[in-house]
């Protein structure tokens, strides 16, 4: 079986989503080519001798570039069988059946893909519906090592960067997929329903073992939450650090379960854990109580500080932009971070980005939510929302605008934070008050190349797929709504 495998976007990482089921449907005999459109443009011959082409949709920017994708591949190729999987997939699946999608594969997908490309191999007659591969599958793999063969090199992907000692070069993996918590803003949620799935140890090493061989000097582990199996974490990086002493690595960590294991973050830096990825959304307790986050102000406070004592570097990421937002809980927000001296520590599209509302999100229960929430927009894949105060509306999109200009002009976080505190106190009519000179951190920051987020509404110039490739700036435009 003839099968392109297509990435359209994934935080700037080799796609992981291409490698594991590229892995398994190899192993099987099938032959398979694996574009990265971020990286790669497509090749037309590839695609039109195809027999089943799969398009893996992690993330709401990743499925909104497949859509503009997905009619070009169907004119090139109108034989060959399409396919859409990944987080975002059953989520949309009615969209992108209109567009001509046969089958939808979500949760663990591997499977799923393999049989398909075996179903279609033996000829079988077409299915209509329902498509006999379950939409979404939750079932227990034995993983395959991921095969990143074809794609470009480590090198061409986001980097490390450490103030005043360069760049480094970043490879990445997953631990686990899933989540076992119901955070009611997550787009995992309304797939795994708090179901986790572990990524065996020898895998995840072996994995990791090829990319360092690739020259990969820092290691990013993609897992939604790192400590969701707090042994399996904990083995895996006692064995990296054995193994690799000279590579560091990051992950993603929930402020609750930095809390609930803060025993244990001395030996995330004793083996080489440079930051930690924690997604905070408000400092509101209110709105953090209504997305369920599990943590409070307090909470989030206590980690800033323990991660001050330990020497340790945390990367707070935020939804600033909510409809329970006031002018007065966002300038708190900017405040804190100012106080905390985390301002170097937030990429300043966190700043503004505004709560995603996806198909199937537990937001929707809520009355609150139901109150400002529009008609759902298919093509747009949200729940459209405006504030009651526009002033909070055109104030999210002034922050965009201000760390997309700080992106291109290679401003520091500081002077874009500083932008940001000046539009958000002439949005509430206050003057801004004079920051205090922020002293320098007593480590340097280090921070990926391409700005953390789960995911954000690209704006129409984003998503280019004319000749095939599809290329999101290096620093997505949150043009509507957006969550992290």
């Amino acid at each position: 079986m003839n099968t392109v495998l297509i990435s359209t976007y994934e935080l700037g990482r080799q796609p992981f989503g291409l490698a594991s089921p590229a892995a398994w449907l190899r192993k099987r005999g099938h032959s398979v080519t694996c574009f990265d459109l971020t990286r790669q443009s497509l090749d037309d011959s590839a695609v039109r001798n195809s027999e089943l082409i799969a398009l893996y949709l992690p993330m709401h920017t990743a499925t909104r570039l497949a859509a503009q994708l997905i009619p070009s591949l169907r004119e090139r190729n109108p034989r060959a069988h399409l396919c859409c999987y990944g987080l975002y997939a059953p989520m949309n699946a009615d969209y992108l059946r209109s567009l001509g999608v046969q089958t939808i594969l979500g949760g663990e997908f591997e499977n799923g893909l393999v049989h398909l490309a075996e179903r279609l191999g033996a000829a079988e007659p077409a299915i209509s519906a329902p498509q006999p591969e379950a939409q979404v599958s939750l079932e227990r793999l034995s993983f395959e090592v991921p095969d990143r063969s074809g794609f470009p090199p480590l090198k061409d992907y986001a980097n490390l960067v450490i103030p005043g000692d360069g760049y480094r070069i970043v490879g990445s993996t997953e631990a686990s997929r899933g989540c076992k918590h119901l955070c009611r803003h997550c787009p995992i949620v309304p797939v795994y329903k708090g179901v986790f799935r572990i990524v065996s140890r020898d895998v995840v090493m072996e994995d990791i073992r090829r990319q360092v061989a690739a020259g990969a000097q820092h290691i990013s582990f993609g897992d939604p939450d790192f400590f969701n199996g707090i042994k399996h974490a904990l083995d895996i990086v006692d064995e990296f650090h054995d193994a690799f002493p000279q590579i560091t690595y990051d992950a993603t960590i929930k402020i609750e379960h930095l809390r609930k294991f803060e025993n244990h973050l001395p030996k995330l830096k004793a083996t080489g854990c440079l930051f930690v990825i924690s997604a905070v959304e408000s400092l509101d307790d209110a709105v953090l109580a209504n997305l369920d986050k599990g943590h409070t102000r307090a909470d989030f406070l206590h980690v800033v500080k323990t991660f001050r004592r330990l020497g340790m570097t945390l990367h707070p990421t935020f939804v600033p932009f909510t409809p329970w937002t006031t002018l007065e809980t966002y300038l708190d927000l900017l405040r804190v971070l100012h106080a905390e001296s985390l301002v170097e520590n937030v990429a300043p599209i966190q700043l503004g980005i505004r709560l995603l509302i996806p198909e199937g999100s537990y937001l929707l229960p809520l009355e609150d939510i139901r109150q400002v929430i529009g008609s759902f927009d298919a093509q747009a894949l949200v729940y459209p929302w405006k504030h009651a105060n526009p002033r909070l509306d055109a104030l999210s999109d002034t922050v965009q605008l201000i760390a997309a200009a700080a992106d291109r002009k290679k401003l520091s976080r500081s002077a874009a934070f500083e932008q940001i505190w000046n539009a958000a106190h002439a949005a509430a009519g206050l003057s801004a008050p004079a920051l205090d000179s922020m002293p320098a951190p007593l480590v340097p920051v280090p921070f990926l190349s391409e700005p953390w987020y789960c995911c954000a509404e690209p704006t129409q110039a984003q998503l280019v797929s004319i000749g095939g490739a599809v290329k999101p700036v290096e620093t997505p435009v949150v043009a509507a709504d957006g969550f992290v």
